[in-house]
């Protein structure tokens, strides 16, 4: 659990010598049953890379507050459970890496509001359901998404199909008992037509033969 302090400082940047206000934290992590905390970290950092540490359960949700965050790499852990979908608050991130972890679940929409975000990785997890396509997520190729046999939809070339919609399902449904019983009535029809024609036909023809 992040809880923010109301501390704040400067950092004193050399040789433009100009300061840039911050923020700090304080983080209490759970450790093999042991609660540590930390205090004074920086909410103003541009990069995180947590990848190839062997981390795994769940990403916390309080990581949508590092909202400076520009890089955030994941990759090659064992995290699992769903996606947050507080990650959509991080609007200045630039890069997501949360491949090659055990996530599931279906990708937050909200992750459509990361305006900025030019590099997504969510190769090799078990995420599924379909993909989101707006705003940025409309410009990833299917190389962001590999390794996750139940996403669909575009840019993947697997259709979600009529399973992630049932009531398109039940439409569909409808519509070809619908075209099924029309094409029994026409071919009826046209039967009984037929027939008739055949017979009025042979009755002008026995009519003729009698005349003669």
């Amino acid at each position: 659990m992040i809880a923010k302090s109301n501390d704040t400082g400067y950092i004193l940047c050399h040789p433009l010598t100009y300061s840039i206000s911050y923020y700090q934290d304080t983080v209490a992590i759970a450790y093999k049953g042991q609660y540590v905390t930390f205090g004074k970290i920086l909410s103003g950092l541009t990069a995180i890379d947590l990848s190839n540490n062997a981390l795994d359960g769940d990403i916390p949700e309080s990581v949508g507050r590092l909202v400076s965050l520009h890089i955030l790499n994941m990759s090659h852990n064992t995290l699992n459970g769903r996606i947050p979908s507080q990650i959509g608050e991080m609007r200045e991130l630039e890069s997501l890496d949360l491949s090659w972890n055990e996530l599931s679940g279906e990708i937050p929409e909200e992750l459509t509001d990361l305006s900025f975000l030019g590099t997504l990785n969510l190769c090799g997890n078990k995420l599924d359901g379909r993909i989101p396509q707006s705003h940025q997520f409309a410009t990833f190729e299917n190389t962001s998404y590999e390794g996750n046999a139940g996403l669909c939809g575009p840019p993947l070339s697997k259709p979600c199909g009529n399973l992630s919609n049932p009531n398109e399902a039940q439409v569909n449904k409808s519509k070809d008992h619908v075209d099924v019983i029309l094409f029994l009535f026409v071919g009826v029809g046209f039967g009984v037509g037929f027939t008739a024609g055949i017979l009025l036909k042979w009755c002008k023809i026995g009519k003729w033969f009698r005349i003669v």
